[in-house]
């Protein structure tokens, strides 16, 4: 059984095909030293951890040390060739195997793994579904794949919380893979037979090139947030990272979410076929012209019931989350379906009038019993995700409402006292702990929360607990039967990241064992 707290382990084609060094370098118009005659690669790495006999190993200049000083690590592990810089190449002068030399190996990795995997945008492939966005990825790519499971499709799938491939499931490492393990992971699923493909692409994704090399079907575009400006400039330079998806380079088709102005730039900035989809419960302008449209209907605490309107008609159905933010990524899902080549009975057959059957990992997750509070676990980490989350809670509680947050360290530190504002506001009690404080002092992240929610509101009940354990038991102590909590942060994740270290953490079983501690009901 997998550890959760270790790296989920990379994945690769079972039986890879070999592919000539020549052919490698050709393609890369890479200037080669060695011998190259009779050299065969079957796969692509950019780690020593990952590396398996008989593949090729990719050298780049990371942020402290450059990768060709674990060449030799590598080829003693059976690596075939290198290919790196000329940087690289220089500590490399007395290695025994071939040597390719390019000017940006990590701009040309997707390419080659492409040829390596055979999954390049002229491969024969099974429908590649793309899903971007700063929140709501997670669920548009699972709600998709909860519908084609029920039209009886084998799906693989590639989300922030799982890999999907035939019904295995594996952990994630990052949003979206490196490219080698993008293609590799492609190449597998291909092999098992899989009939369409879902994948969430973060922005990081396109800039840094984890999805070169492929060309996807469809692309659909959620919302734009404050987020990973640790990363961006600012908003402008993030929305036109997400901007490079929609192009012919990078797909075929869009969908396009068009309730807030990032929305509409995306639309209007893509360069290929655009159907867009308005949800006039949270829309800035909800009078705005699209293609489809998302109409709630009721709200439940077991669900949204939404109506989705356009051009082939129109479908009443549930998505079994709550919040309009929810609906409006079922409504997402429902149309890239159809853009995609589903066809528009078959759908509204399988969903209409009934909940959509899918699991969404972390996601809103009740895990409270029937009777007495609500408590909900989600992974919402940003200002966006949290005013949603909250107000979706709030819609379906008739008590008071409990947030339990926290903030991760090492990632964008703008975004944190906006994270204490929206969650004060939204909440009558917060209560702010710790998530995955990697190198930083947690004892300043809650601060920054702290300081934020002060600057909001004033007058906040706030308690600052720790470790989460006692913030969750905390959070219970304070709810009676009507009342809910929402628990953002750790979402899917069985793991907490202290000092580089992935400690085991179980949210759900700490919130479980509070509400048995407190003598609520909770599920069997």
């Amino acid at each position: 059984m997998q550890n959760p707290s270790a790296p989920p382990p990379v994945l690769r084609p079972s039986h890879p095909r070999a592919v000539p060094l020549q052919d490698v370098a050709a393609h890369l118009g890479a200037t080669a030293s060695g011998d190259l005659a009779g050299v065969s690669v079957h796969g692509v790495t950019l780690a020593t951890a990952d590396l398996r006999a008989g593949e090729l190993f990719v050298a780049v200049r990371g942020a402290h040390r450059h990768g060709a000083e674990f060449a030799p690590d590598a080829i003693a592990m059976g690596a075939v060739a290198v290919v790196t810089d000329a940087d690289g190449a220089a500590l490399l002068a007395d290695v025994r195997v071939p040597v390719l030399v390019v000017d940006d190996p990590r701009a040309r990795l997707g390419g080659l793994a492409a040829l390596v995997y055979g999954t390049g945008a002229d491969a024969d492939l099974p429908p590649l579904l793309a899903v971007t966005g700063t929140n709501g990825k997670t669920s548009v790519t699972h709600l998709m794949e909860g519908m084609l499971h029920g039209l009886g499709v084998t799906t693989g799938l590639s989300s922030t919380a799982e890999r999907h491939i035939a019904g295995e499931v594996i952990p994630s490492r990052l949003t979206t893979p490196e490219a080698s393990e993008m293609h590799a992971l492609i190449g597998l699923m291909r092999e098992k037979d899989v009939q369409a493909i879902l994948v969430e692409v973060s922005a990081q994704a396109l800039t840094r090139h984890r999805v070169d090399g492929l060309v996807f079907d469809v692309a659909g575009f959620t919302n734009l947030s404050h987020d990973h400006l640790d990363d961006y400039a600012d908003m402008t330079e993030y929305l036109a990272a997400k901007a490079a998806l929609f192009t012919p380079e990078r797909a075929r088709r869009a969908v396009v979410c068009v309730d807030q102005p990032a929305g509409q730039a995306i639309a209007e900035r893509a360069g290929i076929p655009v159907t867009t989809v308005l949800t006039a419960a949270i829309a800035e302008d909800p009078t705005a012209a699209a293609d489809w449209r998302v109409d709630l209907v009721a709200e439940t605490p077991e669900g949204t019931t939404f109506t989705l309107s356009g051009p082939a008609g129109s479908v009443t159905t549930t998505v079994p989350v709550i919040g309009p933010h929810m609906a409006s990524n079922a409504g997402l899902a429902i149309v890239m379906l159809l853009e995609a080549g589903w066809e528009w009975d078959a759908l509204t057959a399988l969903i209409g009038d009934r909940a959509i059957d899918a699991r969404l990992p972390g996601r809103i997750q009740r895990i409270s019993g029937a009777g007495g509070p609500a408590l909900y676990l989600d992974f919402g980490h940003s200002p966006d995700a949290f005013a949603k989350t909250l107000d979706a809670v709030r819609r379906v509680t008739p008590g008071r409402v409990v947030m339990v947050c926290g903030a991760n360290g090492d990632r964008d530190t703008t975004k944190r006292a906006d994270m204490g504002a929206v969650a004060a506001l939204g909440s009558d009690v917060l209560v702010v702990t710790d998530q995955h404080p990697r190198s930083e002092d947690p004892a300043l992240i809650r601060r920054a929360l702290v300081d934020g929610a002060r600057a909001a509101r004033p007058d906040a009940v706030i308690h600052e607990v720790t470790p989460p354990e006692e913030a969750i038991a905390t959070a219970v102590s304070l709810v009676g039967e009507g009342d809910a909590i929402l628990w953002a942060g750790p979402g899917h994740q069985h793991y907490r990241e202290i000092h580089g270290v992935r400690t085991p953490f179980d949210a759900e079983g700490a919130a479980t064992d509070a509400l048995r501690r407190a003598g609520w009901p909770v599920p069997a």
